[in-house]
């Protein structure tokens, strides 16, 4: 099969990489996202994808819009591939695009579809608390993650697995089964299935206020928003910024899911009373961290980040921020 790919982050490295070392693809070009300002030098940047195209020297596209490039857009309708694949490219094919390749365009998203469409799946289904999610590969229509899907497989969730732990799983098992899922579909082997529109749910671009933390939320959903939107939730502390990057829920409901030294130490404590205020410090974990109070239970802060310092397990920003009970901290903005 004569593919061209399209994808831009590192999600997508693992199955470009199994594309290009199977015999029975060939690899006629990549299109990736053009590249962009990173870091405090604000240098130009490849996506990973670009990187791999290079070393592989692979004929590369990165038109601002492919919708719209005429020359892209040639280059494509004269490539003659069987195939388009797409994996976390980040902008939306045309239907002109989508009829180009024989077989179509087949993407790998990063959900059991129907559920999450859309731009963030991962992180969303992280936030609602999902206990499993998945790899679904379709075939690409004009709509958000609409077109009928071809194979499908899942993995489960832990409780502190966040976005990166989740990301890097799930990149993985695409590549294996965008490789089943192209043989199968070439052999003629697999039967599209449409899908239920009635079950689908939604996941969205991520907004900047998605990131603030709201202490008068319940310890799990304060705990699945900052592994879903890791590692960029933020509350406030003593005037400044504070970015949460780790933490765990406490209780009960959660000993046998947190790893073993951490729940044995944290079943020592016990929350005072009465309940204290949403974001108040009732407790300091010896070697852990902090454990501040939630509008439904308490959560153990595990990793944070002071405005400009690196990233710190809880107990020593605990010991270096001098923490005490009785200290508050307030809502991300």
């Amino acid at each position: 099969m004569n593919i061209i790919f399209f994808g831009t982050p590192a999600f997508a490295v693992p199955s470009l990489e199994r594309l290009l070392a199977h015999p029975d693809f060939t690899v006629l070009g990549v299109v990736t996202q053009p590249d962009k300002r990173r870091g405090r030098g604000n240098q130009l940047t490849p996506s990973p994808v670009k990187a791999i195209a290079q070393g592989h020297n692979l004929p590369l596209y990165q038109p601002k819009s492919v919708k719209k490039d005429e020359d892209t857009l040639n280059k494509l309708r004269s490539s003659q591939a069987d195939v388009f694949v797409v994996v976390a490219y980040g902008q939306i094919l045309s239907q002109a695009v989508l009829d180009m390749p024989r077989l179509g365009c087949v993407n790998a998203h990063g959900s059991i579809l129907p559920k999450y469409r859309g731009a963030a799946p991962i992180q969303w289904s992280l936030y609602h608390g999902e206990a499993e999610t998945g790899i679904t590969t379709m075939l690409m229509n004009a709509g958000m993650d609409t077109g009928s899907t071809l194979l499908e497989a899942r993995t489960p969730i832990a409780l502190l697995d966040n976005f990166d732990d989740v990301a890097e799983r799930l990149a993985h098992i695409g590549a294996d089964l965008l490789i089943e899922t192209l043989l199968k579909l070439n052999q003629q082997a697999i039967q599209p299935l449409p899908q239920d529109d009635t079950q689908a749910t939604y996941a969205p671009l991520i907004k900047k206020e998605d990131y603030w933390l709201d202490w008068s939320r319940s310890a799990i959903a304060l705990h699945n928003q900052v592994r879903g939107f890791y590692p960029a939730c933020n509350a406030t502390f003593r005037g400044d910024p504070l970015k949460i990057m780790a933490t765990a829920p406490l209780g009960a409901a959660y000993w046998t899911q947190l790893p073993p030294a951490l729940s044995a130490i944290a079943q020592t404590w016990s929350p005072p009373a009465p309940a204290a205020q949403p974001g108040e410090v009732v407790g300091l974990l010896k070697g852990e961290g902090a454990i501040v109070q939630t509008g439904d239970g308490e959560l153990l802060l595990r990793a944070v980040q002071m405005p400009g310092k690196r990233p710190q397990s809880g107990w020593d920003f605990a010991n270096g921020a001098r923490l005490a009970l009785g200290d508050v901290l307030g809502n991300g903005e």
